[in-house]
């Protein structure tokens, strides 16, 4: 019987107690206005060859920021009408174990794409090496630090985080 009433004492304090509010606290002073995060964002097209050893390298005008990431993507193929980006560096192994690298590197002032891999580049078909798109994405170095969860090789999560449309993808030449 002790045990009932024991329980029924604490059911009712339950009910008692969960409606219970208590004052509300002070209000916090506002905080700083947020800072929009400005991406610039490039789409080139490459024609690899023998001419420009295989490389094509742009100029950042104004150079970016040291601290900036530079992200490449190529069109890797197209279901329908919908492009499929891949990040780079991007491999392609041949029969009898050629291997082919799309590959980038930047600085400050520049990117490059290129070409690498120990296939010979000249016997490659128009279709490596003709008309190649890639897109750029240079993601402030704050953001890329402050974001460290996202996926910065899937280019569906980065253009989302940055809010990036196929529009503002503007083709340099």
């Amino acid at each position: 019987m002790k045990n009932i009433n024991l329980l029924i004492l604490a059911l009712f304090g339950m009910f008692v107690f969960q409606g219970c509010e208590g004052p509300q606290g002070p209000r916090g002073a506002d905080g700083e206005p947020g800072v929009n995060i400005v991406s610039e964002v490039f789409e080139v097209e490459v024609d690899f060859t023998a001419d420009n050893d295989y490389m094509d390298t742009r100029f950042f005008e104004p150079p970016i920021i040291e601290s900036d990431v530079v992200l490449a993507f190529v069109m890797w193929e197209a279901d329908g009408a919908t492009p499929i980006w891949r990040a780079m560096p991007q491999t392609t192994y041949f029969q009898g174990g050629a291997i082919l690298v799309y590959n980038y590197d930047f600085t400050s002032s520049d990117f490059r794409l290129f070409l690498d891999g120990d296939v010979d580049f000249a016997s490659l078909d128009a279709s490596y090496t003709e008309n190649q798109l890639f897109r750029i994405v240079v993601v402030p170095g704050d953001f890329a630090s402050a974001n460290a969860r996202i996926d910065l090789t899937d280019y569906n999560a980065v253009t989302q985080l940055l809010g990036l449309t196929d529009e503002d993808f503007k083709r340099i030449e």
